[in-house]
């Protein structure tokens, strides 16, 4: 009788220590992948802002489409003005010559390490893409280009999609959406910074 109770007591303590490194492991593995998914997301997302800003200054507007936005990237070109003092007349510092040049877009890109074949791709998906939108509001009595690009947590978030994971992190919401922009207002802002 003793055996066996020391036997049930063995399996019992075991049984009790798997419980608590499983709720140990769980929360500490969330908190990694959560940490690991958000930096692959937030740097696709910096990527398309950059794009969407070259796209600003190329065309006065934002891109409403990846199509578009990639299409624009690798066929046109970016100006850059110069402003120099006209060397005829030294003495008067008023007097500028105005110069522009322009550089491919997709040659600005590849040295920022942008991959446009895969801008438009949320990472850690199955080919699934960032939603991008574009616009004119009316803001402080002008009218002003904006746009928004984002994905929900529970796009890029695999196995930790399920909400039972708010549990771990209580700012964490898998619906939510993950952006940059606001189509209410001209702001670039990443979500992620909050």
């Amino acid at each position: 009788m003793r055996i066996v109770i020391n036997i049930f007591l063995i399996l019992l303590i075991g049984l009790l220590a798997y419980m608590l490194y499983s709720s140990i492991k769980e929360p500490i593995a969330f908190g990694e992948e959560k940490q690991r998914r958000k930096a692959a997301v937030v740097q696709s997302l910096e990527n398309i802002r950059t794009t969407q800003e070259l796209y600003f200054k190329m065309t006065g507007e934002y891109a409403p489409t990846f199509d578009v936005l990639i299409n624009a990237m690798k066929n046109d070109s970016i100006p850059f003005e110069k402003l120099t003092e006209d060397p005829d007349d030294p003495t008067n510092t008023e007097k500028f010559i105005r110069s522009v040049t322009y550089t491919a877009a997709s040659d600005s890109l590849n040295s920022l390490g942008i991959d446009l074949a895969n801008l438009s791709k949320v990472p850690f998906t199955e080919n699934k893409d960032f939603s991008i939108e574009a616009d004119t509001v009316e803001y402080q009595s002008t009218n002003v280009w904006v746009t928004e690009v984002g994905t929900k947590w529970k796009d890029f978030m695999g196995e930790y999609s399920d909400p039972k994971y708010a549990k771990y992190d209580s700012k964490y919401d898998p619906n939510v959406t993950i952006k940059f922009g606001d189509m209410n207002k001209p702001s670039l802002a990443g979500s992620w910074n909050r």
